[in-house]
């Protein structure tokens, strides 16, 4: 199942698990808050483990159509691994009529009928995004809120013009936020300050506006869940450079201006400008050097993972060098990781391809989303320090593990 919004008063997962007859229902994968529109059925993090073991059932069951897919190229990609994983997907219809299914022998009507229903739920998302997109440009006109997390700082207020809300400062997290911004002038990193406020039980804003919602706090992520969010350096950094501080009302990181070009209030400032300008600066000056282009989607993202916590790792870029390194983030995530590892990116990238076609035999470009499908894992043990030029050559493929269509964790 999957579901975009997930809010108290949902009941969309029970109508979709009252859609399974006539199976025997060995696991369930529920997407909740996931998008089907932006996010591939192989890259939902409940749903994809399952479709790269194919062998363990017979059959996927989802109640509609838009429920698996909001795209005719994902469609396409999803019956395209039906047919050769010998596995029946199930699509429930609306108002009592029969279920679509498909097993691996379908003819080209079942197909049709699939592509065509996923055409359809592909313009209504287009149309509804374009509506939504709408509504926050006019909400974003007039300063108002348009809903969603609160900015750190911010709890939502009634809107001075007697209609919708805006957002006025919140007590609690006031303070915080001027603890964080007195801490980052004083000199400590933001790795440092997030252990601070780890250690003293402050609630990330995720967490925070869930209390203030009456919601639990917490979620899953990566599959797991967690009780409470963590504070990372990454979270503290987006909080801290945002003109949202000063009121702003923000869109894509930039300043909402009216047509004087004066910003657009959204409440009152935290921070005044000379303040906020004085923080960016002390954040400038920690982050000086040649940054090579960071690429929009790594390839081994969601493919390369640590030894020594087994997490995922991600592309990072190096200080002065003009390539980056794939790397072990069990502190981003709030963790600690015992033997963190890291190695050039464009080496793991050669050798996981290497190993790929060696493996799978297969022509043409490799890109993540068949890598992921595949379930191709690579597994980087941390290196030792020091070494001489060999260590220039290329990757020690004795710290790496490489393996293909496995039961992953």
């Amino acid at each position: 199942m999957r579901l975009s919004t997930l809010t108290e008063v949902t009941t969309s997962p029970g109508r979709q698990r009252a859609c399974i007859r006539g199976f025997t229902l060995i696991a369930e994968a529920a997407d909740l808050g996931v998008s089907a529109r932006k996010m591939s059925p192989f890259e939902r993090p409940s749903l994809s483990p399952w479709l790269r073991r194919p062998d363990e059932y017979d059959a996927i069951v989802w109640s509609h159509v838009d429920r698996a897919v909001r795209s005719v190229a994902h469609m396409s990609e999803l019956i395209e691994w039906g047919q050769r994983c010998a596995i029946t997907l199930v699509f429930g219809m609306s108002e009592g009529r029969q279920p679509l299914v498909v097993t691996p022998q379908a003819d080209g009507d079942a197909i049709r009928r699939c592509m065509n229903l996923a055409y359809a739920a592909e313009q209504e998302s287009r149309a509804l995004s374009a509506r939504l997109t709408s509504t926050h440009e006019a909400l974003r006109a007039t300063g108002r809120y348009g809903g969603g997390l609160a900015p750190f700082g911010y709890k939502k207020a009634p809107h001075s013009s007697g209609v919708g809300w805006c957002l006025a400062p919140d007590p609690e997290t006031l303070t915080v936020v001027h603890a964080i911004v007195d801490d980052v002038h004083s000199g400590l990193s933001l790795v440092a300050i997030a252990h601070k406020l780890e250690a003293a039980g402050v609630l990330v804003p995720r967490d925070r506006h869930a209390q203030l919602q009456g919601r639990p706090t917490g979620g899953r992520r990566h599959g797991r869940d967690f009780d409470r969010c963590r504070w990372t350096a990454g979270s503290l950094s987006k909080i801290l450079r945002t003109p949202t501080l000063m009121g702003h009302r923000v869109h894509r990181g930039k300043t909402v201006r009216d047509a004087e070009g004066s910003p657009i209030l959204i409440g009152p400032p935290l921070l005044t400008e000379a303040e906020f300008q004085a923080l960016q600066d002390t954040l400038d000056a920690r982050s000086n050097g040649i940054h090579p282009q960071r690429r929009a989607t790594s390839l081994l993202i969601g493919v390369a993972h640590c030894a020594g916590c087994n997490g995922r790792m991600y592309f990072a870029t190096r200080k002065a060098y003009t390539y980056g390194d794939y790397a072990c983030r069990a502190s981003a995530r709030g963790t600690t990781c015992a033997a963190p590892a890291a190695i050039r990116a464009g080496w793991l990238d050669e050798y996981t391809v290497s190993r790929y076609r060696e493996a799978v035999a297969v022509d043409g470009e490799v890109t993540r989303e068949r890598l992921l499908r595949d379930g191709v894992r690579v597994t980087v043990a941390k290196g030792r320090s020091g070494g001489g030029p060999e260590r220039l050559a290329g990757p020690d493929t004795s710290r790496l593990t490489f393996t293909v269509g496995s039961s992953h964790p």
